[in-house]
């Protein structure tokens, strides 16, 4: 899946804050030489394992089966996971189930990813304990919010299915080592998937953990995997001229130069969850020692009319990247008998496409000539493979960008505060 990455406008010489110039990129491009000969080596040895998942096929035969068995046997699919255990696999069935219910011979997928108490009784009254399935996905096993979304679920379903065959409608996905996921899910029968100890929940979308759901809402998991193949294929052919290295060149230009947010904002409904996957991404693994950009999920076109005031008229602090898939003449035509008002001329035998389309290239332009650093990507269209390939270019241009910035994409040392002290105030002890 090929896509378009425009950026030139983006990086002429005295465009943003303090100015992103061609010279600044062309330094960056230059420094990206040994991330990317890095990145490309960790693939050879398999030192970063979720390079080498778009080419694999052996670890989808149990996803399959489990996906084949949940579309027979059940009505809705629960997903109990939290940020990168649930943004993946939610921003890949919106493909299929476009918030008007799922595809026909599929159930209903409710990715829950807090723990407010009154989400939950909604649930549990709008679902049935005997035709509900759930996944349960926990890297560690030991993650606070999921340990406990399953505790409070699973005594419904126990009563309802009885203590023998309650396993048989729950699947677990965890590290392959003594945790408490683990331990529980072995103890009442259900079947657990390993989570590959290499690969951090942010970027395990690629893995059963994203892909799982996909395949019960119908979709082709190979598919997705092609299209990430796709972009890794460009990084390798063209090196710090690909489209990710290329973005992560900018991102840091744009950082140098002062701009302290990105705007990520996608022209597609479907997108609307990718926004929410890359916001986890982008700020979990850059925001470290002092660096990093606060990533600001919009969507076109509801946010031109809640948001691109303050983008053009506001500080000049942020980098936009716009996402558009080719929508031209794509649905319903303006009737002229409908539209008899002067006013409303330029609408008649236009369709709803049209209308998207144009909107998106005069946002992007209005930035552009706005002196506001402005990157498009275009997706010619978004199905399984572009969506793959969108994964994975954000993957790598976030990998990238951590590398020239010099911290650690994988790790979130920060958080760990926060979660010691919620365990000591649940123990009774603050």
């Amino acid at each position: 899946m090929e896509y378009d990455h425009r950026i030139d406008r983006c990086i002429a010489d005295g465009i943003g804050a303090g100015g992103i110039t061609r010279a600044a990129v062309a330094t960056l491009q230059a420094a990206a030489r040994a991330p990317v000969d890095a990145l490309i080596a960790a693939k050879r040895d398999n030192s970063l394992p979720l390079l080498n998942l778009p080419d694999r096929h052996d670890d989808l035969a149990s996803p399959t089966a489990i996906a084949r068995d949940f579309r027979e046997r059940f009505d809705d699919v629960i997903v109990l996971g939290t940020g990168g255990s649930s943004l993946g696999g939610r921003t890949l069935v919106a493909l299929a189930d476009r918030g008007f219910g799922p595809q026909p011979g599929a159930p209903r997928l409710h990715f829950m990813d807090n723990v407010d108490p009154v989400t939950f009784a909604d649930l549990e009254a709008a679902t049935d304990p005997t035709r509900t399935g759930l996944i349960v996905i926990s890297k560690s096993g030991s993650t606070a919010e999921t340990l406990t979304q399953l505790l409070v679920l699973l005594p419904r379903m126990r009563d309802a299915l009885g203590l023998d065959h309650v396993g048989g409608a729950i699947v677990a996905i965890t590290e392959a080592s003594d945790n408490p996921l683990r331990r529980l899910a072995e103890r009442i029968g259900a079947t657990v998937l390993d989570h590959d100890p290499g690969i951090g929940g942010r970027y395990s979308v690629l893995s059963p953990v994203g892909l799982l759901p996909a395949l019960i809402a119908g979709l082709d998991a190979a598919s997705v995997r092609r299209g990430a193949a796709g972009v890794w294929r460009r990084l390798i052919e063209q090196g710090t001229d690909s489209p990710p290295a290329l973005g992560a060149a900018l991102a840091v230009a744009a950082m140098r130069a002062g701009l302290s947010q990105t705007v990520l904002m996608p022209y597609v409904d479907r997108l609307a969850a990718f926004g929410l996957w890359f916001r986890q991404l982008w700020a979990e693994s850059l925001g470290k020692d002092g660096n990093g950009t606060t990533p600001i999920r919009a969507l076109g076109t509801v946010d031109q009319h809640s948001q691109l005031q303050l983008y053009l008229g506001g500080p000049r602090d942020k980098l936009y990247t716009l996402i558009t898939v080719s929508s031209a003449g794509v649905g319903r035509l303006v009737e002229r008998a409908l539209a008899e008002d002067e006013r409303l001329g330029y609408l008649v035998g236009r369709r709803l496409g049209d209308l998207l389309d144009a909107e998106a290239r005069a946002t992007y332009e209005t930035l552009a000539r706005n002196g506001r650093p402005t990157r498009l990507i275009a997706l010619d269209r978004l199905d399984e493979e572009g969506l793959g390939a969108l994964f994975m270019h954000f993957m790598l241009e976030t990998i990238l960008t951590a590398r020239l910035i010099g911290v650690d994409p994988f790790d979130q040392p920060a958080v760990e505060e926060g979660k010691v002290l919620a365990r000591r105030y649940l123990a009774g002890e603050g």
